[in-house]
């Protein structure tokens, strides 16, 4: 089915990227980093939470290197012009409200920007997509025109978490078309990323995304091959990493595959 966008305000035409020789232009390839929840909850059986204490520290550790946070959006926009040198992705999954009363403030001091993913099927409302672990609640409608208003990214992460790779045709659309609808109408503005739960990715998800209208779509591993910038790879980081493991990923972001190629 293809999906109607007409509900959704329309976008700008891509920006071409730069080109040497009628060849695309190669740059320094960038990263995403994956982040979750910001909090000192110690029961963390999924290794999604970071501590405020380590997020600052992790912060500090990339403006000290002269590298600048910014949301996917904008990383994107960087890269079609050939300037993504010294830029770092920043996507914070599952919209918990966290996100908006602890680590906005921390992204803010420092000028840097990201994408935070949120669940439009559950705003308001907590994490019932895992079976254990503490309940964390999600940003609710405030929280999430704050985000916008403070120049953050908010792009879709389904409705309601499911693996879309073991949806059915009808709740692969809902999840990926129902949450662009649902979403633009909080911000009122376009909607242009999707994240997908869990970070499965396939051809048939990539597509249903593509069709939906969106601009680009983050995984976790590359996705299968042609999915381009519906499956872009991202770096998990977690509460364990100190500033050694974070440059040891920032140097073997190329070689395991999740660097985000100016291609």
């Amino acid at each position: 089915m293809v999906a109607d966008t007409s509900t959704v305000p329309r976008t700008a035409e891509p920006v071409p990227e730069p080109t040497v020789g009628g060849r695309p232009k190669r740059g320094p390839a960038a990263w995403v980093a994956m982040y979750h929840s910001v909090s000192d909850c110690p029961d963390d059986p999924y290794n999604v939470t970071v501590t405020p204490a380590r997020l600052e520290r992790q912060l500090a550790w990339m403006a000290g290197r002269g590298l600048r946070g910014v949301s996917v959006r904008e990383l994107l926009a960087a890269r079609a012009r050939g300037t993504e040198r010294g830029l770092v992705g920043l996507t914070f999954d599952d919209g918990y409200t966290d996100f908006v009363t602890t680590a906005l403030p921390m992204l803010r001091r420092r000028g840097f920007t990201a994408t935070v993913f949120v669940l439009p099927g559950l705003i308001g409302g907590e994490n019932i997509w895992e079976p254990i672990g503490p309940r964390k609640p999600l940003l609710d409608v405030d929280g999430i025109r704050r985000a916008v208003v403070a120049g953050m990214e908010v792009a879709s992460h389904g409705l309601t978490h499911r693996d879309l790779t073991k949806a059915t045709d009808d709740v692969l659309h809902t999840e990926v078309t129902d949450s662009r609808h649902r979403l633009a109408a909080v911000i009122d503005d376009d909607v242009e990323g999707f994240c997908y739960p869990y970070g499965y990715v396939d051809e048939r998800a990539a597509d249903a995304v593509r069709r939906a209208g969106y601009r680009y779509a983050c995984s976790i591993a590359a996705g299968p091959a042609g999915c381009g910038d519906f499956a872009l790879p991202r770096i998990h980081i977690g509460r364990a990493d100190t500033s050694v493991r974070l440059e040891l990923k920032r140097r073997l972001a190329r070689v395991h595959g999740r660097a985000l190629e100016a291609v």
